[in-house]
């Protein structure tokens, strides 16, 4: 998960807390700590410990991933396109199939 990194540094620092110190009271490493601190890289696991550390909510230091793409239109298809991309697949399907039991009866 991201996190804002600098925000949860601030915090730290406010309470004049080291890097060691606030492991030990999240009951993390100190190597993740630094970590999130530099990379703002957390599991959500770590996320909650610092959120209930600093007597925050998860959502004041955690930075939501970009959202998805949503999808406005649709291609449809006539009756005969269909038919016709219905042949097709079938038509490759059952060749890709003969091809496979071709191979294994070879190889045997």
């Amino acid at each position: 998960m991201n996190v804002n990194a600098q925000k949860i540094k601030n915090l730290r620092t406010q309470k004049s807390w080291t890097q060691q110190h606030l492991a030990d009271v999240c009951g993390i490493s100190l190597r993740t700590v630094q970590r999130v601190e530099r990379y703002g890289n957390a599991s959500n696991e770590t996320l909650m410990s610092l959120a209930s550390v600093f007597e925050i909510q998860q959502s004041e230091i955690y930075i939501p991933d970009e959202p998805l793409e949503v999808i406005t239109s649709v291609i449809t298809l006539d009756k005969k396109a269909q038919l016709k991309l219905m042949a097709m697949s079938a038509f490759f399907g059952m060749s890709f199939g003969a091809f496979v039991m071709f191979a294994v009866m070879t190889i045997r």
